[in-house]
């Protein structure tokens, strides 16, 4: 898959089925949309394509409360690869653009850039300057221009409609065991392992400390069931998010303990996929009820999965 990152760079591309969204969750109702653009480009020789931003458009207006990511850069684009897309335009939200009326978002971009052919949208797709431009709106352009649209409905799984906005919420609240349902996949935190203040080794329990990325959306603090996979393989583990309010004060972060593993992974990077929440983060009156809460933990965790893995047997 080629990915342009700035529109100097998108030029002369052959005729392509692009899928139209933010796609910052690249949830179910998004991979449903975006197969669909696959499958029609196979159909019809034509390329599939994504076209995206590479940062949220709401965090370009001054009011607007920010909105974290849900999943990091490199992540997004692995999992749109391997739906089987050819190009992935993700390229920034700006004022020039924020500002294009919807005719000429479609013309300057979709038509001039990406040699657009087919366009598959979701219903609350919106684009253009004051989000004027719509799906009914680009069906009547393209029936002028010789493109036809694709809109999806709302995709709804035991009744929600699956939405970024709903997995930012669980993820947030602590519901993480919810993510993989409307995801496809658990929520994760990834990232290079940092030096922690080593207090986990002296009490037995070493772990692989994660600093947090302040543009991700983060889970509340707390002990949760986890998987952390490095090099390519997965171990079952336990996490702590928080600030460590025993001992001191600390920036939140994400410490894990992974069981029966002794390498030593400073500076190599990891990632922890959240299976379940188990407790809130407490400050305990001393390191020694710390110290029995954490083999309290850590026995739950390993009781959830031994039992998720005779469960797959």
């Amino acid at each position: 898959m080629r990915i342009f990152e700035t529109l100097d760079d998108i030029t002369n591309m052959e005729p392509a089925a692009v899928a139209l969204g933010n796609f910052d969750g690249v949830h179910l109702g998004h991979q449903e949309l975006i197969k669909k653009a696959v499958e029609r480009a196979k159909a019809d020789g034509l390329k599939a394509a994504v076209f995206t931003f590479s940062n949220h458009p709401k965090n370009l207006l001054p009011k607007e409360k920010k909105v974290k990511n849900i999943l990091y850069k490199e992540e997004k684009a692995k999992i749109i690869e391997d739906l089987g897309v050819d190009y992935l335009f993700n390229i920034p939200f700006t004022k020039a653009i924020m500002t294009m009326p919807p005719e000429n978002f479609v013309q300057e971009l979709l038509l001039d850039k990406f040699n657009m052919k087919a366009a598959f949208c979701g219903f609350n797709y919106h684009f253009g300057f004051k989000a004027q431009g719509n799906p009914d709106i680009l069906r009547e352009i393209g029936a002028r221009e010789g493109f036809d649209v694709t809109e999806m409905p709302a995709y709804k799984i035991k009744g929600d409609i699956v939405s970024s906005s709903l997995i930012r919420t669980l993820i947030a609240s602590g519901q993480v065991e919810k993510c993989e349902t409307y995801m496809g996949r658990h929520y994760a935190i990834g990232g290079e392992v940092v030096v922690g203040n080593r207090l986990g080794r002296k009490l037995g329990f070493p772990t692989s400390n994660l600093v947090i990325d302040q543009d991700m959306v983060t889970p509340p603090n707390g002990v949760y069931i986890t998987y952390c996979t490095y090099n390519g393989v997965q171990y079952p583990s336990v996490t702590n998010v928080g600030i460590k309010p025993t001992i001191g004060h600390y920036t939140k972060n994400v410490e894990t303990h992974i069981f029966n593993f002794n390498k030593e992974l400073y500076g190599k990077e990891i990632k922890v996929e959240f299976l379940k929440k188990t407790r809130d983060e407490v400050k305990f009156d001393n390191v020694r009820d710390l110290s029995e809460q954490i083999v309290r933990d850590c026995r739950e965790a390993k009781a959830f999965h031994e039992k998720k893995v005779d469960i797959h047997l």
